[in-house]
């Protein structure tokens, strides 16, 4: 017997150190992306070529007759392209302000900064439609304030869509170049000034060259939220753009041409990530001086004192002011707010009913639900993946790296167009079953559309780590799993956490994609939150709206304490 085992031992040793077992290890991962990646896509693809005609719903979306199509696609890269500016101007001004410099009132500003973070895409569009719209708050008390005949001004169109993503993406760019700036090495400049280069040549030849990574890795991500827009547009009235025509395509039964929107919304998007990748592996920017990094200048001046104090008081009211006025208006009585500049009546019902009342509690529920089941797929699927990059070389690593990563640049309609090309008849993927119009589908979309969270934390984590720790415990008889239990897991949970909490809380804002998926009986938080704002219903929305925030903020603070403030990189 004793035999017996140690050759069933020796076969297994010999079976592990070939050097083919580490693709036995990696298939699994490759077949959650061809299952629910690859084969969803192809299935669009496929759909989008008409039977008898196969070039037909190409030709309609080209065609100079009908330019709805042609318009929706310039339109969306026109916002895209504006936003990744606005975005980048914008948190970068941000980044140095409070990285590089000490005034008064920069700690509130540097902890507030993040504010926008914590809207979800549809909750940050309701609170600048209450604040800015044509009824809102602000337009409608400076027309009272100065007797005027109409609004001075409104958020409309896609100049509101640019500043809804301005506001609530900037971010990226803040995180990433704040991290970037925190690392810099004053010697640089130093050098640049003596060798009698002026400040705007040292920006431009030292600085920006350092910060290109960091800069061009938030405006992919600013590039591809902005395709995926679907809220902005379709609340400030721009309906020629590529998510609003892959939604009415959907609810109008064409499906065809739906898929037709989406192969070539998904093309531009993988092209931008291709271009982007590309043009940020060119050159080495990489920093080889040892000097100590950046610290803040002091401002001296008391003009610059009383300036910069002023600046950060409006500051402060700018970003605050969304999440107050839907603090405001989840207090007030549905029906009652028309045209009075202030809601008239206040109630603490829609508190209660969130809690108390079956049907109001049902889609808080079900997105909990489902974003519990999408995040735990989502760390199992991450922290392995991670871990065969960042721990074993095996020929294919760029293509699975690609592949984890094609979900985030796919805007969430055509996630969701995907998922119905493939999962709408049964198929080996769905286990012979028809997905479509169950409780699955909604946390399949959402594992999908978060496949790179955990996996990107968890990559940062492993990366940060000795691997030589791990040797000399496989070095002293301890079995792999033994390794990866008792040392890995450990070393790398502050960043697995971070991603897990960060996929969560996107689950439960998950809208774009939930909109054309969900069913009566799984209808999410977002949903719920769309349907009682086109139902005038504002304080139920809002108090809809106020506990996704409420979570947001939680789930950033915890992110932000296990990883030690580098979720910035997480993301």
């Amino acid at each position: 017997m004793k035999q017996a085992t140690t050759t069933q031992d020796s076969k297994w040793a010999r079976l592990t150190r070939s050097r083919y077992f580490i693709y036995v290890l990696i298939s699994p991962l490759f077949l959650v992306l061809l299952a629910y990646v690859i084969f969803p896509f192809y299935q669009t693809f496929i759909q989008s070529f008409v039977e008898g005609n196969t070039l037909g719903n190409y030709q309609r979306f080209f065609s100079l007759e009908s330019k709805a199509n042609l318009q929706a696609l310039w339109t969306s890269v026109y916002i895209s392209v504006i936003s990744v500016v606005c975005c980048a101007f914008v948190g970068v001004a941000m980044a140095f302000l409070l990285e590089r410099y000490e005034f008064p009132g920069r700690k509130i500003l540097s902890i507030l900064v993040l504010v926008p973070m914590a809207l979800p895409p549809l909750v940050g569009v309701l609170s600048f439609t209450f604040l800015y719209g044509e009824s809102g708050i602000i337009p409608r008390g400076i027309q009272h304030l100065l007797s005027l005949d109409q609004v001075p001004f409104s958020l409309k169109g896609v100049w509101g869509v640019i500043v809804v993503h301005t506001f609530t993406m900037y971010t990226y760019f803040y995180l990433t170049a704040s991290a970037a700036i925190k690392g810099l090495d004053p010697s640089l400049e130093e050098a640049s000034t003596i060798l009698g280069a002026g400040r705007w040549m040292t920006w431009r030849k030292v600085i920006l060259p350092m910060l290109t990574p960091s800069l061009v890795a938030a405006a992919l991500l600013v590039f591809m939220i902005s395709m995926a827009s679907y809220t902005a547009p379709l609340i400030f009235g721009v309906e020629r753009t590529m998510t609003m025509q892959i939604y009415l395509s959907r609810t109008n039964g064409n499906l065809d041409m739906a898929a037709t929107q989406s192969t070539i919304l998904s093309f531009v998007s993988i092209s931008f990530l291709i271009i982007m990748r590309w043009y940020q592996n060119r050159r080495n920017y990489q920093n080889q001086s040892k000097g100590i990094s950046v610290h803040r200048t002091e401002v001296k001046s008391k003009m610059m004192k009383y300036v910069s104090m002023a600046l950060s008081v409006i500051g402060v009211i700018i970003l605050m002011l969304p999440i107050l006025v839907l603090v405001l208006i989840s207090f007030t009585k549905d029906g009652t707010w028309t045209i009075q500049v202030l809601p008239p009546e206040y109630t603490f019902d829609h508190y209660k009913a969130l809690f108390t009342d079956e049907r109001t509690w049902r889609p808080i529920w079900n997105s909990l639900q489902m974003g519990f089941v999408a995040t735990v797929g989502n760390i199992i699927f991450g922290v392995a993946a991670a871990y065969a990059m960042v721990r074993m070389n095996f020929k294919g690593k760029a293509l699975l790296d690609i592949l984890i990563m094609v979900p985030w640049a796919l805007p969430g309609t055509v996630v969701a167009v995907n998922l119905i090309a493939a999962f709408s008849q049964p198929s080996v993927f769905s286990f012979n079953q028809v997905l479509i119009g169950t409780f699955w589908i909604l946390p399949l979309a959402y594992f999908v559309r978060h496949l790179p969270l955990v996996f990107r934390s968890t990559s940062a984590s492993l990366m940060q780590s000795d691997q030589s720790i791990e040797e000399a415990s496989r070095s002293l008889g301890a079995s792999w799993w033994t390794t990866f239990r008792r040392i890995v897991l450990p070393l790398s949970l502050a960043g697995i956490l971070a991603g897990t909490l960060l996929a969560f809380v996107q689950s439960i804002g998950e809208f774009v994609a939930s909109i054309l998926i969900y069913s009566t009986s799984t209808m999410p938080l977002s949903v719920a939150i769309f349907q009682k704002m086109y139902a005038f219903k504002f304080g139920t929305a809002c108090a809809y709206g106020v506990l996704q925030i409420v979570l947001i903020l939680l789930v950033l603070l915890i992110s932000d304490r296990l990883s030690k403030g580098s979720v910035g990189s997480a993301i």
